[in-house]
C-alpha cells in the first residue's frame, strides 16, 4: 500500500469539534505574527502570533454559537450534526492560504490510500474578515470548487465569478458602499474632498470605485493617499501634512480598521482636528475607535454601516467560555489572560495571577459588547446559509435514495449554495446573487456625542438598493452634531457655489471644481446655482438684469401717451385748427376779391387736403395694426396727391390766366372749372390706383423688428411691397417737382394777385423736406422712424398751408384796406376770370 507523508509541519486549527459534517472558517485571531530571524542552518519553527484580536475572537465565537444552535435544531439538518475548524492567520496572507490548504487536505502526518487522495476535511469555508486574505483562500481552493462565504470581505474584485467561481458573501460589496459614499458626500455639498485608504485590495478597490463615482456626480479629489499598517512612521507623517495643508475639509477614508488605528494615532499626536470624516463600514461603528479619549476629534463623522441586529443568548453564550473547559487548549487560556490582564502560572503575560473564578460578565470589551453586532451577524448568517444549502442537499438525497458519501461533494455544496434563499430569525431575506453578493443595504451612521460626554452611533439614514433609484437614500438630518461640534454641515468646496445668472468657468489648470462665477451675457440666463453654461433666450424674450430670468422683449412703437407722441399729436390738431381756422376765415370773406381772385374752390380744396393730411399723420401713432397699416400708408399717399393735385391746379390756373391776357388768346376755355375739377380728380385716381394695386398685391401690415435692437422689439409697420411703396412717394414726388417747375416759371408774373411765387416757395419747401425725409428715414431706428415720417408730412403741410394762405390771410384780417379789385388790379391787371 503506498504511504503519502506531509511535507512540512502539519497547520493545526485553534478551535476544532468534529462532527457528521465540518465547516473551516478563518479569522484573523491576532493582529499580526511574531517576527522572528532564521539562520537557515535548521529547521524553521512554527509560526507564532501575537496581540489577539478580541473582535476576531468574538466572529468566531459567533460561529460556535450558530452551529450549536442548528445542532439543536430539529428542523435544520435533523439527525445530522455540525462541526467546525476555526485556523488563524493571524493577518497574514500567507497564513490565510495555508489555513485554506489545511481544511482542503486536513492535518494528518500521513495518509495512506491507493491513490494519496481524499474528500476535503470541510465541506464549506467561513471568513476571512480582509478582503485580501479573502482572494488568497478563495483563489487557493476555487478549483476544487469548495464554497467560500466572508462575512467581511467588501472588495468588488471579488464579485469576478471567473477568478473567484466560488466565492460568497453575506455582506454587500464595497461597489454599493463606494457609490453610495459618494452620493452621500453630494447630497450634503461637499464638492472639495481628501481620500486616505489602506494600500489594500479593500481600499484600492473600494476608494477606486468611489472616486468614478464621485467624478461622475461633480466631487473633485483634492488628494488621494494610500498606506499600510507596516509603513515607516515617516510615510504618515507625510500623509498627514498633506492633509493639514490641504484646503479640503472632508476626509473620505476607505481603510481597514488595522490601517484606521495607527493613522488616529498620529493625528491625535499632531493635535489634527477640524476635519469632517466619512468612513467605510471597516471602521464607522468600532467601539473601540469611538471609546477611546483621544480620538475625539472624529466627532460628527458619517459612514455606512451593516444594520445592527441582536442575536438572543448570544451575550450568554460569550461569557460563558472559560479555559477550564478545554483545559488543553493554550489559546483559550491566552484570551482569559489578555481579558484580565492577568497570568497563569508558567504564561508569558504579566501581571496579577489568573484564578480561573474571573468573570467575563464584569468586563466591557469588544468581546462581551453585544451592542454592536453589525459584522458577527454577518458571521451567524454565512453559517446558517450553508446549514441551509446542506440541509436542501440532503433533503434531495433522501428523495432520491442516494448516500451522503455520494452527495457530499464540493460541487454539490456549492451548487445548493448558489440556490439558498429563506428568512433569518431576524427577518432579512437571504440569497446570493448571480455573483455571490447579498442584497445591499446600509445604515447610515453618524458619530454623536451623548449627554455623559461618550459618543454614541446614531443612526440617520438609510441606504437600500433594492428600492427604485429615486427611493435609495432616506435621510434624517435633524439635530446632527459635526466635525468640531458644529450644528450646521460643514463647508468643503474649492470655489463658492455660482449663483443664478453666472455660469462656471473653469480655473486653468485646476480640477472642475475650481471655477470662477461668469456673469452671463446679454440675452442669456442660469436659472439654477452651479450652472456649467448660460442659456440664450427665445427671440421674443430677453434676460432680467439680474440674468435669471427670461422676460418678455420691451415692444416698442409711437404710442400716443409718451412726449414725442403727444407733441407729433399736437402739431397735427394744431395744424388742423389753424387749417381750419383759414378756411373759416376764407369762408366767411369769400365774397372779397382776394378770395375770389384766387380760384375759391381750388382754395377750399386745398385747405380740405391739408385738413386730411394734418389728420392722417395721427394714422402713424399707436400699436401697428393690420387696418392701421394700410390705412395710413394709403390715407397719406392719396391726402398728398390730392393737396398737390389743386396746389398745380392753381398754378396752371395762374399760367393760363397770364396767357389769356394775351392777344387773341383763347386758352382759358380750355381750363375752366370744370377742367380743373377733372384735373384734380384725375390726379389723384392715379394715386388712388396705386394704391389699390398695392394693397392687392403686397400690402403693409404689422412687423416685429427683432434685428435692430437686440433687448426690444420695435412694431412697426411693413411696407410689404417696396416698388408699391416707392411709387406713391415716387408720385407725390412728380407731382410737386412738376409744380415747382411751372410755379418757378410763373414766379415774375405782374400781377399783384399772383400766387406763383409763394406756390414756388411752398414747393421748394416741400421738396426739401422730402429729399431730406429719405435718408432719414432710411436711417432713424425704430419709432424714430415714424417720427420722421410724421415729421415730413407736417412741415410740409405747414410748409404749404403757412406759404400760400399767409399772405392772404394778412391782407384779409390786416390789411383789409387791400382787399380791392383796385388794389388788385393795378395798372397791368389782366381780365377778370
Amino acid at each position: 500500500m503506498q504511504s503519502c507523508s506531509l511535507l512540512g509541519q502539519p497547520a493545526l486549527p485553534l478551535l476544532s469539534s468534529e462532527a457528521d459534517i465540518n465547516i473551516g472558517a478563518v479569522f484573523s485571531l491576532h493582529r499580526e505574527p511574531e517576527v522572528k530571524t532564521h539562520n537557515f542552518t535548521s529547521e524553521p519553527q512554527p509560526t507564532s502570533c501575537i496581540r489577539l484580536n478580541l473582535r476576531e475572537f468574538q466572529f468566531a465565537q459567533t460561529l460556535i454559537f450558530a452551529i450549536e444552535e442548528i445542532n439543536n435544531n430539529t428542523n435544520l439538518l435533523p439527525g445530522t450534526t455540525l462541526g467546525y475548524k476555526i485556523y488563524d492567520s493571524c493577518s497574514s496572507i500567507s497564513l490565510a492560504i495555508r489555513s485554506a490548504m489545511a481544511l482542503m487536505n486536513g492535518y494528518g502526518e500521513t495518509l495512506s490510500d491507493t491513490s494519496c487522495q481524499r474528500p476535503p476535511a470541510v465541506q464549506a469555508i467561513v471568513g476571512e474578515s480582509g478582503s485580501t486574505p479573502s482572494i488568497g483562500i478563495s483563489s487557493a481552493v476555487g478549483p476544487f470548487s469548495i464554497p467560500v462565504v466572508s462575512h467581511f470581505a467588501t472588495c468588488a474584485c471579488l464579485s469576478n465569478t471567473d477568478r473567484f467561481p466560488t466565492f460568497f458573501r453575506t455582506i454587500p460589496s464595497d461597489y454599493y458602499q463606494s457609490r453610495a459614499l459618494a452620493q452621500l458626500v453630494k447630497l450634503f455639498g461637499w464638492t472639495w474632498v481628501g481620500t486616505v485608504r489602506s494600500r489594500t485590495d479593500y481600499g484600492n478597490n473600494g476608494m477606486a470605485t468611489f472616486v468614478d463615482a464621485a467624478h461622475e456626480l461633480g466631487i473633485c479629489v483634492e488628494y488621494s493617499e494610500a498606506y499600510f499598517r507596516t509603513d515607516p512612521k515617516e510615510e504618515l507623517m507625510r500623509i498627514i501634512e498633506v492633509m493639514k495643508r490641504a484646503t479640503a475639509k472632508v476626509v473620505v477614508a476607505f481603510v481597514s480598521l488595522g490601517e484606521m488605528i495607527p493613522l488616529l494615532n498620529e493625528l491625535a499626536l499632531q493635535n489634527v482636528s477640524g476635519l469632517q470624516w466619512v468612513g467605510s463600514e471597516s471602521w464607522i461603528t468600532s467601539k473601540g475607535l469611538s471609546e477611546t479619549k483621544a480620538y475625539t476629534f472624529l466627532t460628527g463623522a458619517v459612514g455606512f454601516a451593516i444594520g445592527n441586529v441582536k442575536l438572543e443568548g448570544l451575550k450568554e453564550f460569550l461569557t460563558s467560555v472559560h479555559p477550564s473547559k478545554a483545559a488543553h487548549n493554550l489559546f483559550l487560556r491566552e484570551f482569559w489572560e489578555t481579558a484580565f490582564q492577568c497570568s497563569f502560572e508558567n504564561s508569558p503575560i504579566g501581571g496579577s495571577q489568573c484564578t480561573g473564578s474571573e468573570s467575563l460578565l464584569t468586563l466591557q470589551n469588544q468581546y462581551t459588547d453585544v451592542s454592536e453586532l453589525r459584522i458577527s451577524n454577518k458571521v451567524y448568517t454565512a453559517v446558517y446559509a450553508i446549514a441551509h444549502s446542506l440541509h436542501s442537499l440532503l433533503m434531495d438525497a433522501v428523495a432520491s435514495n442516494e448516500t451522503h458519501r455520494n452527495i457530499l461533494v464540493p460541487e454539490r455544496v456549492l451548487e445548493y449554495l448558489k440556490k439558498v434563499n429563506y428568512t433569518s430569525k431576524t427577518g432579512e431575506q437571504i440569497f446570493f446573487d448571480s455573483k455571490g453578493d447579498p442584497a445591499a443595504r446600509y445604515e447610515l451612521v453618524s458619530w454623536q456625542p451623548d449627554s455623559d460626554g461618550t459618543v454614541q452611533f446614531r443612526t440617520v439614514g438609510i441606504y437600500d438598493t433594492s428600492m427604485p433609484s429615486d427611493q435609495r437614500f432616506v435621510l434624517n438630518r435633524g439635530g446632527m452634531t459635526w466635525a468640531g461640534g458644529q450644528t450646521k454641515v460643514p463647508v468643503s468646496v474649492c470655489s463658492e457655489s455660482c449663483p443664478p445668472g453666472t455660469r462656471k468657468a473653469v480655473q486653468k489648470g485646476k480640477p472642475v471644481c475650481c471655477y470662477d462665477c461668469i456673469p452671463c451675457g446679454e440675452g442669456e440666463i442660469s436659472n439654477e446655482t452651479d450652472s456649467n453654461a448660460c442659456i440664450p433666450c427665445d427671440v421674443e424674450y430677453w434676460s432680467n438684469e439680474s440674468r435669471d430670468r427670461c422676460v418678455f422683449k420691451y415692444i416698442e412703437f409711437l404710442s400716443y401717451s409718451e412726449i414725442m407722441g403727444i407733441v407729433l399729436v399736437f402739431f397735427s390738431l394744431f395744424g388742423t385748427l389753424i387749417t381750419i381756422s383759414v378756411a373759416a376765415v376764407f369762408y366767411i370773406h369769400r365774397e372779397t376779391p382776394i378770395v375770389r381772385a384766387n380760384n375759391s374752390e381750388l382754395s377750399f380744396l386745398l385747405l380740405f387736403s391739408l385738413t386730411l393730411c394734418f389728420l392722417c399723420s395721427l394714422t402713424f401713432i399707436g400699436r401697428p395694426s393690420e387696418w392701421s397699416c394700410m390705412l395710413r400708408h394709403t390715407a397719406f399717399g392719396i391726402t398728398f396727391v390730392l393737396c398737390i393735385s389743386c396746389v398745380l391746379g392753381k398754378t396752371i390756373v395762374v399760367l393760363m390766366a397770364f396767357r389769356a391776357t394775351l392777344p387773341a388768346s383763347n386758352v382759358m376755355k380750355w381750363f375752366g372749372p370744370l377742367q380743373q375739377r377733372l384735373s384734380v380728380l384725375g390726379f389723384t385716381l392715379i394715386q388712388v390706383l396705386i394704391c389699390v394695386l398695392w394693397l392687392t398685391i403686397s400690402p403693409p401690415f404689422p412687423y416685429k423688428n427683432m434685428n435692430l435692437y437686440k433687448d426690444k422689439i420695435i412694431l412697426e409697420c411693413n411696407v410689404g411691397s417696396a416698388v408699391g411703396f416707392w411709387a406713391v412717394l415716387g408720385y407725390i414726388g412728380l407731382l410737386a417737382v412738376l409744380c415747382f417747375i411751372l410755379a418757378f416759371l410763373a414766379r415774375k408774373l405782374p400781377d399783384n394777385f399772383n400766387e406763383a411765387k409763394y406756390i414756388t416757395f411752398s414747393m421748394l419747401i416741400f421738396c426739401a423736406v422730402w429729399i431730406t425725409f429719405i435718408p432719414a428715414y432710411v436711417s432713424s431706428p425704430g419709432k424714430f422712424t415714424v417720427a420722421v415720417e410724421i415729421f415730413a408730412i407736417l412741415a410740409s403741410s405747414f410748409g404749404l398751408l403757412f406759404c400760400i394762405f399767409t399772405p392772404k390771410c394778412y391782407i384779409i384780417l390786416i390789411k383789409p384796406e387791400q382787399n380791392t379789385k383796385k388794389h388788385l388790379m393795378g395798372k397791368t391787371a389782366p381780365k377778370s376770370l
